[in-house]
């Protein structure tokens, strides 16, 4: 599957208009099947965009749990990720419509509404809430309410050359702002045309999540509690958008050097590869993509938690998850058989060594799984330079909030923060402007 494409569906717009690469279909073999209790033979059906390797996997899972439960058939079925939540929406309103779906929890509030999302069973809201951190689970979570269960989690930390760190001076990853620009400044003070930190820009979530990571560190949020209105004209908001402004003023960063789509193809990607930018804030599922691109240099790269800001106290990253839901149009009878499903799949007693069976698929993609006996039970494949910090990260990390109208909301603000990173407005008139577009986007959502 193409993972780097995942991130791309910050919007639900984006997420219409991606064409994404597509991906096979896998049935899980196995014979009829039913939930028991009466309930007779149930079919269900498993919506994903995987690629044909992590189907496998999955059709293997759900093999096994026919094994166990052999009234019950699951058949995975795999779209291209951009036609992924289309699909769910216009068959998902049949009964006979796809039973289990893959979904970014930005999308839920808006699938939970339309009852698309249907609330977990008591006894599956306890496992989630038993077995994940707090912030993961409440991004499952409508109204107080489990509306599925969690598997992949991703958040932003600063990544880092350590070769050029060396090169330049920097004796270890910047703590605070001050010590950021000034990495920075030693940075592109070694010529080759270097900058000293990279921003994305072109790209939905790679510009915002780097800045909220940034905001979060300083005591900001991006909206009010309630989820209603946006929160960018506070101190902290025009303190963010104010480092921004000094690394362009400064030269520290230079936006043409940073654009990339959500795969990071493009000079933001091929910079960072080639020794032209000492660091960037990015999400822990592009370890694959720089593996790739750098071979041996990548043991060049290390991890570091987000600088704390002159208004902050602790480092904090955004951060952002995937989940299965069932949909609420199914049957009752089909209900409780995905539900059950889904809780061996996710259960420790489905996968390897104490793992669940979705820990081992997500690992096996070079992704972080969010139960927490599934991060102990990988714990040796997630010790590393790059990816130990993120997951010394998970319990501090901010949600992206999942709330009604978010995607559109941070459309509102990638435009703002790129106008603040191409020299277009200042930092006050950057965040006025966010703060505005961000509320009625909020609002027309309503």
């Amino acid at each position: 599957m193409n993972k780097k494409a995942l991130l791309a569906a910050t919007s639900l717009g984006a997420a219409l208009a991606l064409g994404l690469a597509g991906c096979s279909s896998g049935g899980s073999g196995g014979g009829s099947s039913s939930s028991g209790g009466g309930d007779g033979a149930q079919k269900i059906t498993f919506l994903t965009h995987w690629g044909p390797d992590q189907v496998s996997m999955l059709d293997d899972a759900a093999a096994a749990f026919t094994k166990e439960n052999p009234d019950v058939t699951v058949d995975v079925q795999a779209v291209p990720f951009g036609n992924l939540l289309s699909t769910l929406r216009t068959q998902g309103a049949s009964p006979d419509g796809p039973t289990i779906a893959g979904i970014y929890d930005a999308w839920l509030p808006e699938l939970a509404r339309d009852g698309l999302a249907a609330e977990a069973p008591k006894d599956v809201s306890s496992e989630v809430t038993g077995n994940w951190p707090e912030n993961i689970v409440g991004a499952a979570s409508q109204q107080g309410s489990v509306h599925g269960i969690p598997n992949e989690v991703d958040l932003y930390q600063l990544n880092y050359n350590k070769a050029i760190f060396a090169e330049a001076g920097v004796a270890a990853p910047p703590a605070d702002w001050d010590a950021l620009v000034d990495a920075a400044t030693k940075i592109k003070a070694t010529g080759q045309g270097r900058q000293g930190i990279g921003f994305i820009t072109s790209w939905n979530s790679g510009a915002v999540h780097p800045f909220l990571s940034l905001l979060a560190s300083d005591g900001g949020t991006f909206l009010n509690k309630d989820g209603t209105a946006a929160e960018l004209t506070s101190p902290q908001a025009i303190e963010t958008a104010q480092l921004y402004q000094r690394l362009v003023d400064e030269g520290l960063t230079d936006p043409s050097m940073s654009t990339a789509n959500a795969n990071t193809t493009g000079p933001y990607l091929d910079n960072f590869v080639n020794g032209k930018t000492g660091m960037i804030i990015m999400a822990n599922w592009w370890e694959g993509s720089l593996k790739d691109a750098m071979g041996e240099k990548f043991s060049d790269v290390a991890t570091a938690p987000i600088p704390v800001g002159p208004s902050g106290t602790t480092s904090s990253s955004i951060s952002y998850s995937w989940m299965t839901m069932v949909n609420g149009n199914a049957d009752d009878a089909k209900q409780k058989a995905a539900w059950e499903f889904l809780t061996w799949l996710n259960g420790p007693d489905s996968g390897k060594a104490g793992s669940s069976a979705m820990g081992d698929i997500l690992v096996s993609m070079g992704i972080l799984p969010s139960r927490t006996s599934d991060i102990e039970a990988h714990k040796a494949d997630l010790e590393s330079d790059f990816l130990t910090p993120y997951v010394d990260a998970l319990g501090s990390a901010t949600p992206f909030p999942t709330v009604i109208g978010g995607p559109a909301a941070a459309d509102a603000l990638q435009r703002q923060i790129e106008a603040l990173l191409n020299g277009q407005l200042d930092a006050k008139a950057a965040m006025e402007a966010a703060n505005k577009d961000v509320d009625a986007a909020l609002a027309s959502a309503q």
